[in-house]
């Protein structure tokens, strides 16, 4: 079993633009409270990943390579809108590898870094530019900003 711990900050300032961002896109093809089926290009590599329920910063994680066309395919044909859209900002850290994403389309504004450990324990020191952990709320998982995007949240109910 593949096992995934994140921890997912706000980013409060610049101070991390180092790095050529990548584009991202990524739907989903299932999105449910315990499990969610996502489909993403990065680049020219895309991916078929599982995710689990998440309890506390950790939560089973299965990820596979797949045909980029497939996966524009899918995208295209079988995910639930909308697509999000991201730049990837990897950003390395006193010896710690950050990725930080930078929203378009609705979710335009957000900006959300995370950090990938060993164990929900571990400890990391904090950029600067590292604002409000936002690891256990449920609004900033993808699948989430996909159903309800940052843009609309003063006006969610």
């Amino acid at each position: 079993m593949a096992t995934e711990i994140e921890r997912k900050f706000l980013v409060t300032n610049d101070g991390w633009r180092t790095a050529e961002p990548r584009p991202l896109r990524q739907g989903y093809l299932s999105r449910q409270k315990d499990c969610s089926v996502r489909v993403r290009i990065d680049g020219e590599i895309a991916f078929l990943t599982v995710k689990g329920l998440t309890v506390g910063a950790a939560r089973r994680e299965y990820e596979y390579q797949i045909d980029r066309l497939d996966a524009e395919e899918m995208l295209t044909d079988l995910c639930q809108p909308p697509v999000i859209h991201k730049h990837r900002h990897t950003v390395w850290h006193a010896g710690n590898c950050w990725e930080i994403d930078e929203f378009f389309g609705e979710n335009a504004g957000l900006v959300v870094a995370e950090i990938e450990l060993q164990s929900e324990t571990q400890s990391f020191e904090h950029p600067a530019w590292l604002g409000a952990e936002v690891t256990s709320d449920p609004r900033y998982f993808n699948a989430n900003l996909a159903l309800h995007p940052f843009a609309k949240w003063s006006t969610d109910a």
